[in-house]
C-alpha cells in the first residue's frame, strides 16, 4: 500500500505537571533526558507533548527504527539512570505509565 512503512515504534510515557513549578521541571527533566539519549543507536528522536484539553497531561513520545532497537536499549544498564529525571513527573492518573506502538502506516 502506499504510504505503508513498516518497523518504526512510538513510544509514549505518561507524564503530568499539576502547577507552573511542575511544569517548568518537567520541561527542564525532558531535557536533560533528551541531551543523555542523544546518539542511542536506534532512536530516531523524541517530543515533549501537552493536551490541550488538559494541561495537567504530558507525554514524551519517543521514535524507534524498530521494536527490537527499543528493547535493546530498555534492556540496557543505563535506561533507568537516563531518564531517572522524569521519572517523579509519571502520571500516576493512568494505568500504566507508558505505551508501545509500531508504525503500520504512514504518509
Amino acid at each position: 500500500m502506499p504510504g505503508e512503512r513498516g518497523g518504526e515504534v512510538r513510544v509514549v510515557v505518561y507524564q503530568a505537571a499539576y502547577d507552573d513549578a511542575q511544569l517548568t521541571a518537567v520541561r527542564e527533566a525532558y531535557h536533560r533526558v533528551s541531551e543523555r539519549l542523544a546518539g542511542v543507536p536506534g532512536m530516531l528522536g523524541n517530543e515533549l507533548l501537552r493536551s490541550p484539553a488538559d494541561p495537567t497531561a504530558l507525554a514524551v513520545m519517543s521514535r524507534w527504527e524498530s521494536l527490537e532497537a527499543f528493547r535493546t536499549w530498555e534492556a540496557g544498564s543505563g535506561h533507568r539512570q537516563d531518564t531517572a529525571p522524569l521519572r517523579p513527573f509519571r502520571d500516576t492518573r493512568t494505568g500504566v505509565p507508558f505505551a508501545v506502538y509500531q508504525v503500520d502506516a504512514a504518509y
